[in-house]
């Protein structure tokens, strides 16, 4: 015991710290440190709970107290779990999260800081309150309502077994995932096999073989190592001209966790049930009626959106065109075309048609130069400047950056890590952003901000493909919400209390400027020689950006819909698996029929080890918030500085700086002056003329 608690003195989880002592915690950091720290959260709660008074003084400042410990350290514990895995780790990790699950459930249960709640509501000064306090006092109703707080006896000890269980089954489903993922490699010797593939994607299976023990492999002579990473697998689905290989690696793609001891079929029907029950428990028909509480949809609008899509985008993603040009290249495959003929010959149909080539881009697409791009872009936008500070706060791995957020005096407004590269060996697949730190009194916000994009090969920087640059975009977008917040109330501040299906809107808003043309021709110069992208490529960049939209908004419609059907129809254990209902779905979302071994769900970790489930809707919900957003831009026009300034300012002062204090719609309104119209989306997708970027 006395071990313990001298540990618990030097803990690194324990110290006040301005930022997050990544360097000095380690694995057998955890447990010992989770554990004291609970057991100082249940005595502050306990003392709240006997002084508690319907008063920000004595109910929300000492709760925000308590939040705010648990989230920091809780949170730095799970992204570490998240980009620096290893068994130390998780078994640290799962041995404390039953505690963090039942401390949290303690809290959410808590009767006396819910009753106080609902008596700041039914007080007299109720109507003085802002958007922002109400919301807040709303917020903590709700979520002690959907924590099971009226729930007694049984029932109650039902609801926190489920709790329990489900968070269990989640990041083991999120594990299998990353094992599977990481699990699967091909080692290549033959040159012949490798034929089609560019250059970057061999240098960086040449260095994962050196990696692995064949010191001596290059990108021109091998051996040559692929993997399902993202970085990989996607380059060889889009360009090697070896039809096996293709298949080989899509297969092993769809039925990745689906096998095995790493098999995530069972815990799928597993969490699906317990989903169902917790919703029965809380007087609900299925866990989407559950889910909707905390968003602006409601199921059926959110499928009638879904379905209008589907529809608008079902003939313009048939693969007639994709078939003909495979046939006029007398490709054995064209009367016997598959799922890994799809991306393969989509990418030669656009080179063809637009006369562009995405890996010829890449030297375009340096990562400093295109994170100069976007430091430029915010700068002008939102009237701050980024600057590195490298070496300011300690990180997990020497590729992690560490950057400042200033104000227009100079003054530090945030802080923000950004960890880009792809490691298969020890961080999940994937791009998010995670708040470390929240804004509150003193406090800074602090953002993770985490893609696995390809890495530096040799002497070359990180060489991007466009796509990955949009992500990019996107997870920055996700970070300015939290990092420009100006909300005053820490528990609605940034991210924290905005309807799931409005979350998106910023991150899908940052994309569309990568088609811009300034913020474009800023960052796309060639690593080597500065030379910026011609004017002739920027135009057919433009030109195919709504190239095979139809299949791509199908594919993520898939996911949505099945999403939606497996929280609302499907019964666990019934004559249906999930996997029969993907299958259904997508007779009406894919153009091709799915393989009989598709396990595509068992890779799924958006809904079920993320905060996605009947919730994956919101990619289409926030759209036609995000481009409607980016429209108003559009319509002042591009070259009238001025405006930009302005509209960009009144974006930060709205979207991004009220957080969850007002509901997403009265934002919105606030920013754009209406409601947002879909026409914006339908001409985003191509099925409205798209605007000329000048």
């Amino acid at each position: 015991m006395e071990d313990m608690e001298s540990s618990t003195q030097i803990n690194p989880l324990l110290q006040d710290f301005k930022f997050p002592p990544y360097d000095a915690i380690k694995a057998h950091h955890v447990v010992p440190g989770i554990h004291a720290l609970l057991r100082q959260l249940e005595n502050d709660l306990v003392e709240l709970e006997s002084k508690v008074e319907p008063s920000w003084s004595k109910l929300v400042h000492p709760l925000e107290k308590i939040i705010d410990r648990l989230n920091v350290a809780w949170g730095i514990v799970c992204h570490l779990n998240s980009v620096k895995d290893s068994p130390q780790l998780r078994n640290a990790f799962k041995e404390v999260q039953p505690e963090v699950v039942k401390f949290e459930l303690r809290l959410g249960q808590s009767k006396s800081i819910y009753g106080a709640f609902k008596a700041i509501r039914e007080s007299l000064g109720w109507h003085t309150f802002g958007d922002a306090k109400k919301h807040v006092v709303e917020l903590k109703i709700k979520e002690a309502t959907l924590n099971g707080v009226s729930l007694e006896g049984d029932k109650k000890e039902q609801f926190n077994k489920i709790q329990q269980e489900s968070e269990k089954l989640s990041v083991k489903f999120a594990e299998n995932v990353k094992d599977a993922t990481s699990k699967f490699e091909k080692l290549i010797t033959n040159k012949k096999d490798i034929d089609g593939l560019p250059t970057t994607t061999l240098g960086l299976a040449a260095q994962i073989a050196a990696s692995k023990g064949h010191e001596n492999a290059t990108a021109e002579n091998g051996p040559w190592i692929l993997t399902l990473d993202d970085p990989s697998f996607l380059s060889i689905m889009q360009h090697a001209k070896n039809r096996s290989l293709r298949e080989e690696f899509y297969r092993a793609h769809v039925t990745r966790a689906s096998y095995g001891d790493l098999d995530n079929t069972n815990i799928i029907d597993q969490i699906l049930k317990l989903r169902l029950e917790k919703a029965k428990l809380l007087g609900y028909n299925n866990y989407a009626e559950l889910s909707m509480t905390t968003k602006m949809a409601t199921i059926d609008k959110a499928e009638e959106l879904l379905e209008n899509l589907r529809t608008a985008s079902w003939n313009a993603a048939n693969l007639e065109d994709i078939k003909n040009f495979c046939k006029n290249q007398l490709a054995k495959e064209a009367n016997d075309f598959s799922h890994w003929d799809v991306y393969f010959w989509s990418e030669r149909l656009r080179e063809s048609n637009y006369d562009i080539n995405e890996e010829e881009l890449r030297p375009f697409f340096s990562l400093p130069k295109v994170m100069e791009g976007l430091f430029n872009l915010v700068k002008m936008l939102f009237g701050v400047d980024i600057e590195s500070a490298d070496g300011v706060a300690p990180v997990w791995n020497s590729d992690v950056k560490f950057y400042c957020v200033k104000d227009s005096s100079g003054n530090p407004i945030s802080y923000f890590y950004f960890d880009p590269y792809s490691r298969p060996s020890e961080k999940q697949g994937g791009a998010w952003m995670v708040e470390a730190v929240f804004p509150r009194h003193a406090k800074l916000p602090i953002a993770h901000i985490v893609c696995n994009q390809t890495p530096p090969v040799g002497n070359k920087p990180s060489l991007m493909t466009f796509q990955e640059v949009k992500i990019l975009f996107h997870e920055f977008g996700h970070a300015f919400q939290h990092m420009l917040t100006q909300q005053d109330e820490s528990l609605v501040s940034g991210t924290q209390g905005i309807e799931w299906d409005a979350i998106e809107l910023p991150s899908q808003f940052m994309e569309n400027w990568c088609y811009e043309r300034d913020t474009l021709t800023s960052m796309a110069k060639h690593y080597e020689t500065g030379e910026n992208l011609p004017e002739n490529v920027y135009l057919k960049l433009l030109a195919a950006r709504t190239f095979r939209a139809g299949p791509l908004t199908l594919r993520q419609l898939r996911r949505a819909k099945v999403d939606l059907e497996l929280h609302t129809k499907y019964v666990p254990g019934g004559f249906e698996s999930v996997h029969d209902v993907d299958k259904r779905i997508s007779k009406t979302t894919e153009t091709i029929p799915l393989l009989p071994e598709d396990k595509f769900l068992c890779g799924f970790k958006h809904i079920f080890a993320g905060p996605y489930s009947a919730g994956y809707y919101s990619y289409k919900w926030a759209e036609v918030f995000s481009v409607d957003a980016f429209a108003a831009f559009e319509d002042a026009g591009f070259d009238n500085k001025k405006a930009m300034k302005e509209i960009g300012r009144r974006f930060r002062e709205t979207i991004l700086a009220l957080g969850g204090g007002k509901a997403p719609l009265k934002v919105f309104v606030e920013f754009r002056g209406r409601e947002p119209s879909v026409k914006a989306l339908l001409r985003h997708h191509g099925l409205l003329p798209i605007r000329s970027s000048t």
